[in-house]
This record gives structure tokens, C-alpha cells and sequence, in this order.
């Protein structure tokens, strides 16, 4: 298998299985509020992890444990919060839009805080993934942009969240393998977020009170697991292999299974849509020709 081809296998894996990820947010909020879900989220993919994370604690030096904190917690425990807060406000073609930024932000913060080396082609093809997801959104949906500052300032700020961790796990982290990665910035994680859950919701009281909950929690541990755990484990690896705006291009895809998701619910279908997502896939291979070719692209099974 060639090195260009795991790169973009991985890269469809997270397309399908974030693309997913916000129907499943949505059905989450149908039965818990959004601190509910954004701690359930975060303590379940804790508990999942937990073995990985116990095994590999004592083989970390406190330098590398400081990396994995700070990634954690910007990383992993605010956006799960503030992406559920968000969608109580705006609806999923916001969403998915508002989560394309997250290419231009890497882009931005790897340029100005982590000393980021990139070509114009990068550049360009940040901008045309981006018009294209904008594209994309623009004519699908049926219901149209329900945009308000309050709800979309907070995805805008999880996706500099997004950018700042994906740029410091490649500058910071890059020694550390992928699994490694994932358990311990959750396991650093899921201790304040079982706080929140248990001690400031009402979640105990609901599902003792309410058997229905259990469906709810159903939806978020298929997110929590496929959707998070896993999903972290495989991003990481991208990140390592590829670079952090190839890695966070997989944003820009996300839209294009939520329209399928939608066709498949019945919504219409606009043949300019074909234009769109043409226009997305070229930006992610422009993205993908910035990458020296001298460069090792194969995981090592470290990595992996």
C-alpha cells in the first residue's frame, strides 16, 4: 500500500465517522442538556480508554504528561462542550460550515505560534476547500444558515481550539505514538469532566427517573467511541504522517456526508452540488502536494 494511500484512507475513515457525529449530537440533545452531554461524551470516552491510559502512565516523562494536559484540555474537554452548547442554537449546516474553519486556523496558528514552513499551493487550497465547503452548505439543507454570534462564536472557538492542538501534537508530541496520545489527554480529562457530570447536572436524577435517557446515552457512546476514542487514535496518526492543515482538511469533507445523510433522509438535491464538492477535493489535494516528498509518510508501528 502506498504512503499517499494511508494518508487518504484515514482521512475517509474520519470523513464517515465525523460526518456522523453531529446527527448524533443532535439526537444526544434530544434527552440531556448540553453539559450533559458534553461531559457523558468525554467520561465515556475516558472509561473506554482507561486501560490504555493506565498502562502507559508510568513510561512518560512530566514534560511530555505537561504536552499531553494541555492537549486534553483544549484539545478534547472544552470543544465537547462547546460544540454541544452550539447546536442548541444553530443548526447543523452552521455547524458544519463554521467547523471548516479549522484548516485556516491550523493554518494560522502553525504560521504564527508554532513557526509552521508551507508553500503557496498550501495556501491556495486551504481557500478553495474552504469556498467549497461554504459552496456545499449554501445549497443543501432545505432550511437554509440559522446563524447567531452567541451559538457560532463558540464552534469558532473550539476550532482554534482544534487548531492549536492538532499544530502542537505534530511539534510537541510527535515522539509519542497515537495511542499513547488519545488515553492520556482523556484520562487527564475525564476526571474534571465526571465532576461536572456528577456533581453540577442533573443527570443521576434523570436517569433514574426517566428509563427513555438510556436511548440518549446510547447515541452518545457510539459517539463517544467510534466517534472520539477511535476516531482520536486514527486523527493522530494522520497528524504525525501527513501534517496538521492535511490532517485538519478532514473538516471540510464533513459537510459532504452530512448532505448524504440528508439525501438519504429525503432532501433535495441540487446538481451544483457536484461543483462544490469538486471544488473541496481540490483543495485537500492542493493542500496534500505541500508536503515535502523526501519526507517518511509510512507509520511506524509506534505510531500506530
Amino acid at each position: 500500500m502506498s504512503n499517499k494511500l494511508i494518508s487518504w484512507l484515514i482521512l475517509l475513515a474520519l470523513v464517515l465517522t465525523w460526518g456522523s457525529s453531529f446527527i448524533l449530537i443532535k439526537k444526544g440533545l434530544l434527552y440531556f442538556d448540553p453539559s450533559e452531554v458534553g461531559s457523558l461524551r468525554v467520561v465515556i470516552t475516558f472509561l473506554f480508554l482507561l486501560p490504555f491510559a493506565l498502562k502507559r502512565l508510568n513510561k512518560l516523562g512530566k514534560r511530555d504528561l505537561g504536552w499531553l494536559a494541555l492537549s486534553g484540555i483544549i484539545g478534547n474537554f472544552f470543544p465537547a462542550f462547546l460544540f454541544a452548547a452550539a447546536q442548541k442554537g444553530i443548526n447543523s449546516s452552521t455547524a458544519g460550515l463554521l467547523n471548516s474553519l479549522t484548516p485556516l486556523f491550523t493554518l494560522l496558528v502553525g504560521i504564527s505560534m508554532f513557526k509552521l514552513k508551507t508553500r503557496p499551493l498550501s495556501i491556495i487550497g486551504v481557500f478553495v476547500g474552504l469556498g467549497g465547503a461554504v459552496g456545499l452548505i449554501s445549497v443543501s439543507g432545505g432550511h437554509g444558515f440559522s446563524f447567531n454570534i452567541g451559538y457560532a462564536s463558540l464552534i469558532i472557538l473550539a476550532t482554534i481550539m482544534y487548531a492549536f492542538n492538532v499544530n502542537l501534537i505534530k511539534t510537541k508530541l510527535q515522539h509519542v505514538d497515537s495511542v499513547t496520545i488519545t488515553a492520556i489527554t482523556f484520562f487527564v480529562v475525564g476526571f474534571p469532566a465526571l465532576v461536572v457530570l456528577f456533581g453540577f447536572t442533573g443527570f443521576v436524577p434523570k436517569i433514574i427517573s426517566e428509563p427513555a435517557v438510556w436511548a440518549g446515552i446510547g447515541y452518545i457512546s457510539i459517539l463517544a467511541v467510534v466517534g472520539t476514542a477511535l476516531a482520536m487514535m486514527a486523527f493522530n496518526v494522520l497528524i504525525k504522517i501527513t501534517g496538521p492543515v492535511f490532517a485538519s482538511s478532514v473538516t471540510y469533507l464533513i459537510p459532504v456526508v452530512a448532505l448524504l445523510w440528508g439525501i438519504t433522509d429525503g432532501e433535495h438535491f441540487e446538481a451544483s452540488i457536484v461543483l462544490w464538492i469538486s471544488l473541496i477535493i481540490a483543495g485537500v489535494v492542493l493542500v496534500n502536494l505541500n508536503y515535502n516528498r523526501k519526507r517518511r509518510l509510512t507509520p511506524t508501528k509506534q505510531d500506530i
